[in-house]
């Protein structure tokens, strides 16, 4: 019998787990209709495990998506199984972090499979003296046991050592690759020789030796004395290739390059509120009671710190690190007396730029890595705290490091720089760290300098300011399947890396600050909007939005029924079925089949589809106003109603939006994941989105929004007396334009008048030809220009403003903000009319659409002080265009109104009132 060791290294078959889990376990279901019983089942079996063992190191290793190595072997492998059902593959995420929660390690490597992972782990600890257990229910796995190495069923919790092997398969576990190579394995589609079963394989591989030895003997098999024996060997030789093929296929891989030390593999004490927060989520009301009591699980008595297990390759640096090397200064701290030398000449120099490197984007579970620092060009020091790959050296302590850090990290008298100042504050404030001081963020500056010259990021800035090419993070990390996690490189690439981008950074600093620097408007816009709106960013991200999940699943289902309704519809006027997804076949129907006009045409000459043209067809012709609102939901539904509930994030509950500062050309703010700015505001389909995001049962929601901004910064920018009256007046501005263009006493305006005259108001301010007129209003081009000539006969200060803002542009190549906020417009002096056309438009817009933007900016910052300094029950939780919206106590929401109105509207002055509308609701929809 097996002799069961004590404290061995257990690596787990997850993707085993999982399956089983699955058909083995009820399939539960939580209140909110989602599939629980693989996640219940896989956790209770790990629970089980550490609760026999209580072992020190663990590993629970599963498959990768997408398809490995053997799959370039043979195109057939694993073909016979089913997809993973969709029920189980949503239970993967959430199972994955409660086994991280846990504080077992989890491993997922790309192109291989988890048993070559767990083999790779199981023979280097064997080599370095360790006992394994492999938790799994995989008869390939029995390949790998050996006096160090035994498996446990993990359905039976038998335990099989080599003799238990060769007593259920009949041969030792050396001849397990050659038994399955013989009879194959269907499980994995792997084919194995055809005719042979089990009785003969291990009569071969008993009575002569492996598959070598079997195919050097060929001719002495058809010469033994039992039955079939020639045919056997006719087989054989026939199928020789498939015998090595499967031989390939079901050898696990052994050498798998793994970047984990010994430590990785430790046992952590689980995180208690982040298992709370999970099992609340998905309902384990039993294991909830457990852990508010201290039930869940025993703390484990881990050994103490071991020398370093597994061993693997290094990574070699790329001869463009090892070049810069060469050239800087570069260092690694690992010592307590390098750290604080560095600390003191930080506190010497009164400055630092610095960089943090993280395991992962989430700030809810993220590690820090390690962080870097420089004071001086070309020299720099990397601090590495939690790489964990095969064989890393030694590393400071994180909760010593950053106990030293904090002092210098929030001293108000030393100056901090940064490139995206937000994601460190973010990383840092994890770790109970205010980052406080003088604060740059380079990205932030070269965006406040000129924000059309280019991207943003640290390598387009690299090349654009000095002229040096950085390396590529995907050099590093690599891409796709391959990438790697920073913590799994070595600290040497890893320190080079930081330390180049770090580096870097203060160049960049050191260039483009004394270009701002010498611009007072620029001066103030970084340090009076831009940077101040950094932390408040951060603190809309955290807070998230509340989100009625099943609105947009009932939503999602009714569009789904609209679609296909829109598609038959398509399908008859075209007189035949086509893909309403497929540009080639929306081509092919409009202009070969129905003979539509050819509007214009792409640049390979094909005749153009995109939305432009099919607005312009829709006019006269149906099918291509049903393709323009078939394209419309099928976005409206991937985007959001089949998008939204993916996103909600199983620790807070809510979606966490990421805002951005330095995307668009005009100081606006840009969200993503999701793109809250995207989702339509008048119609009823984004109205029917805005009602899923709700309000926590003791709050409300509510929204305040500057009315007409852009139209009361024109009315302020051009001082045309007649705007300037409308807006003192309080009159309805679309009534006052309409009542002056079609001559008519104000109270007489018809709604049809006042919609054309807010169409004139803002198609005119935004710089909009008499063709583009003539589309909105559908009408001629020579009544759109009859209605231009009106609108700027009455309005006179509008028409020289954009003369004005014309040839300000020309003459000095840009256009400001109220604030001096600058857009440079490269185009405007094009010999290209079409670009020079757009710069001219792009000049009338962006001082009032910047403008805006900075108000809004303004407003969010001086709310933002007054929530900090007084502390009401309020969040900010989302930034949409020219408008703010709030969770509030309903206890204090009149307060809040006349309050937020107050500050909103007195943040800036123009010569006529800003106003800003309140409105409350359940939901987003209802407030707006």
């Amino acid at each position: 019998m097996v002799k069961i060791v004590e404290n061995p290294i257990i690596l787990v078959d997850g993707s085993f787990y999982l399956y089983r889990a699955y058909h083995a376990f009820p399939s539960l279901i939580n209140s909110a209709g989602e599939t629980t019983g693989a996640i219940y089942g896989v956790l209770n079996m790990l629970k089980s495990l550490l609760v026999q063992y209580q072992p020190s190191h663990v590993a629970v290793v599963f498959d990768a998506k997408g398809k490995t190595f053997r799959n370039r072997l043979f195109k057939d492998y694993k073909s016979n199984r089913s997809p993973m059902p969709d029920d189980l593959q949503n239970q993967i995420t959430p199972l994955h972090d409660m086994i991280k929660a846990m504080g077992l390690p989890l491993v997922v490597v790309g192109d291989v499979e988890a048993d070559d992972v767990i083999g790779t782990l199981a023979l280097s600890a064997a080599r370095n003296g360790h006992d394994v257990l492999i938790s799994t229910g995989d008869k390939d796995m029995a390949q790998l046991v050996s006096s160090k190495i035994t498996l446990t069923n993990a359905i039976s919790n038998t335990i099989f050592g080599p003799e238990e092997i060769k007593i259920k398969f009949g041969v030792p576990p050396e001849l397990i690759i050659d038994y399955l190579s013989l009879v194959g394995d269907n499980s994995d589609n792997i084919p194995g020789v055809p005719g042979i079963g089990e009785k003969t394989a291990l009569a071969l591989l008993q009575g002569l030796g492996g598959l070598e030895v079997l195919y050097n003997q060929l001719d002495i098999i058809s010469t033994l004395n039992f039955r079939g024996a020639k045919t056997i060997a006719i087989k054989l030789e026939k199928y020789r290739e498939v015998a090595f093929l499967s031989y390939q296929l079901a050898t696990i891989k052994t050498d798998v390059l793994l970047d984990l030390t010994y430590d990785k593999l430790r046992v952590k004490k689980y995180e208690s509120e982040g298992l709370m927060l999970l099992f609340q989520r998905y309902e384990f009301k039993r294991w909830l009671s457990d852990l508010k009591v201290g039930k869940w699980l025993q703390e484990y008595k881990n050994t103490a710190v071991q020398p370093l297990l597994f061993s693997a390759p290094r990574l070699v640096p790329n001869k463009h690190l090892t070049k810069t090397l060469s050239k800087c200064s570069y260092i690694i701290i690992n010592t307590i007396s390098t750290l604080e030398m560095w600390i003191n000449a930080i506190r010497q120099a009164g400055f630092f730029a610095f960089n943090i490197s993280t395991d992962r984007l989430d700030i809810f579970i993220t590690n820090l890595i390690g962080l870097c620092f420089s004071i001086k060009p070309n020299e720099a020091a990397y601090l590495p705290i939690g790489h964990n790959y095969l064989n890393a050296p030694s590393q400071l302590d994180c909760k010593t490091v950053l106990t030293a850090l904090k002092p210098i990290l929030e001293d108000p008298t030393i100056t901090k720089i940064s490139q995206n100042l937000k994601f460190d504050c973010r990383i840092l404030k994890r770790y109970n760290i205010n980052l406080s001081g003088t604060l740059f963020d380079t990205m932030l500056e070269s965006y406040v300098l000129d924000s059309v010259a280019g991207r943003h990021d640290i390598e387009s800035l690299s090349k654009r300011f000095l002229q040096y090419t950085i390396v590529n993070s995907n050099k590093i990390l690599g891409k796709n399947r391959n990438q790697l996690v920073f913590d799994q490189i070595s600290i040497e690439q890893a320190a080079l890396y930081s330390a180049e981008n770090v580096d870097i950074t203060l160049r960049l600093h050191q260039k483009i600050w004394p270009r701002i620097n010498q611009i007072p408007n620029l001066k103030k816009i970084f340090e009076e909007i831009e940077i101040p709106l950094v932390p408040i960013l951060l603190r809309i991200e955290q807070n998230g939005v509340l989100i009625d999940k099943s609105v947009l699943t009932a939503y999602s289902v009714e569009l789904k029924k609209c679609l296909e309704e829109l598609k038959a519809k398509a399908h008859q006027l075209a007189e035949e079925s086509f893909n309403l997804s497929s540009i080639k076949q929306i081509r092919a129907i409009l202009y070969k089949k129905q003979k539509l006009p050819v509007l214009k045409k792409t640049p390979r000459g094909a005749p153009s589809s995109n939305e432009g043209v099919l607005t312009e067809l829709a006019s006269n012709y149906p099918l291509p106003k049903l393709i323009l609102e078939y394209r419309s939901l099928v976005k409206l539904k991937s985007s959001y109603t089949d998008k939204l509930p993916k996103m909600i994030h199983s620790f807070s509950n809510r979606i966490h939006t990421s805002y951005h500062q330095a995307i668009t050309s005009t100081g606006r703010l840009s969200s993503s994941n999701p793109n809250l700015q995207n989702i339509p505001a008048q119609n009823n389909t984004g109205q029917r989105i805005r009602k899923a995001f709700i309000a926590p049962p003791d709050k409300i929601i509510m929204t305040a929004d500057y009315s007409q901004i852009e139209l009361r910064i024109m009315a302020h920018l051009s001082r045309d007396p007649g705007l300037l009256n409308a807006f003192a007046t309080e009159t309805d501005i679309h009534c006052a334009t309409a009542a002056e263009i079609f001559n008519i006493p104000l109270e007489k305006v018809t709604q049809n008048q006042r919609r054309s005259a807010k169409t004139i108001n803002f198609g005119l301010i935004y710089g909009m030809s008499i063709f583009g007129l003539a589309r909105q209003l559908s009408v001629s081009p020579s009544d759109a220009k009859k209605y231009m000539n009106l609108y700027f006969d009455r309005y006179s200060g509008v028409l020289e403003y954009m003369e004005r803002i014309r040839k300000h542009a020309r003459d000095l190549g840009y256009v400001e903000t109220l604030d001096g906020r600058r857009l440079y417009l490269p185009n405007i002096h094009s010999r290209n009319s079409v670009l020079k056309k757009s710069a001219e438009r792009a000049a009338i817009n962006a001082p009032m659409q910047g403008t805006a933007a900075d108000i809004i900016k303004r407003a969010m910052i001086i709310i933002d002080n007054w929530l900090q300094k007084e502390a009401p029950p309020i969040h900010m939780i989302m930034q949409v265009h020219d408008e703010i919206v709030f969770e509030v106590q309903r206890t204090i929401l009149e307060s809040a109104k006349i309050q937020i109105k107050e500050l909103m509207e007195s943040c800036f002055r123009l010569d006529i009132p800003l106003h800003v509308k309140i409105g409350i609701g359940e939901n987003w929809s209802q407030a707006h």
